[in-house]
């Protein structure tokens, strides 16, 4: 029975809180860290990343806002550094696909030597259900610049079996796996199979970026976020992440969850309908 701990770096995002809940029935000791736990975890104020590691043998890492930012590069190379000083042997990163800067930071956490697994991940499901399009689906109307390229949208649940996988068996250590569902489709097309799962009338219209951009600008988003939801939305849905890969089943041996699953699953939840 494994007795030291692993550290989960944001560890109440999607991925992070399920990889804690995981290792838990695992009976595997974890300390999830965020900046609103003790100890605290901020990845811009680097006085806290040592408390947080203390003690770990290993660590699930998400990099907040996104690997795609200008400094994240930077700050995962000094991360690890601090992770290898105190003791940290191994680190699961959660990576973008088809992302520069999610690859400039996975090569510089491989610089410093400690033993690492990269997960590429597809645009997530739960992004539907746990993040920012849910206000357009319960308004009826998801406008995004997002067109007819198709993304083949990963599950979360299956993102978290990975990187539980990776953290304690060490053959995947040193090793690279792109994460992906069995199937791609368009944004258009995930919004059709969520409506037809909640029994709803659910449009989606596609807005060219800019106009997309200006509306957030107007929001009040500061430019950091407007600057990576335009390299999102360009970069990274240009098509260059279509295809199907089979990380999940390479590392857990059995098929990715399709996206219709996923929505039947979570309109049984109820969190897609309309409350009177």
């Amino acid at each position: 029975m494994q007795t030291s701990t692993i550290a989960i770096i944001g560890g109440m995002g999607k991925t992070g809180g399920r990889v804690a809940e995981r290792l838990k029935e695992r009976d595997i000791k974890a300390r999830a860290v965020s900046r609103s736990t003790e100890p605290r975890f901020d990845w811009q104020d680097r006085s806290t990343w040592h408390q947080a590691l203390e003690g770990a043998s290993a660590a699930y890492v998400t990099f907040q806002p996104d690997l795609a930012v200008a400094w994240a590069a930077e700050a995962i190379g000094a991360f690890a550094k601090t992770a290898a000083e105190v003791g940290v042997g191994h680190i699961v990163l959660l990576s973008g696909r088809g992302e520069d800067g999610a690859i400039h930071s996975e090569e510089k956490l491989k610089a410093v030597g400690i033993d690492y697994t990269v997960l590429r991940a597809s645009w997530f499901n739960q992004n539907f259900s746990e993040g920012v399009f849910m206000d357009g689906l319960l308004q009826g109307k998801l406008t995004l610049p997002a067109g007819n390229v198709p993304e083949p949208f990963v599950d979360a649940d299956d993102i978290a079996d990975a990187a539980v996988a990776c953290l304690i068996d060490p053959r995947h250590r040193n090793q690279t796996y792109e994460l992906t569902g069995p199937r791609a489709l368009t944004f258009r097309q995930a919004v059709s199979e969520i409506a037809a799962a909640s029994q709803r009338t659910i449009e989606y219209e596609t807005v060219p970026v800019d106009a997309f951009i200006a509306e957030m600008t107007a929001y009040g988003l500061p430019e950091e976020v407007t600057d990576l939801l335009h390299e999102l939305f360009t970069q990274v849905l240009d098509g260059r992440n279509s295809p199907v890969m089979d990380g999940v089943s390479q590392i857990l041996g059995r098929q990715a969850k399709d996206f219709s699953a996923y929505t039947h699953e979570t309109a049984a939840t109820g969190i897609w309908s309309i409350q009177s």
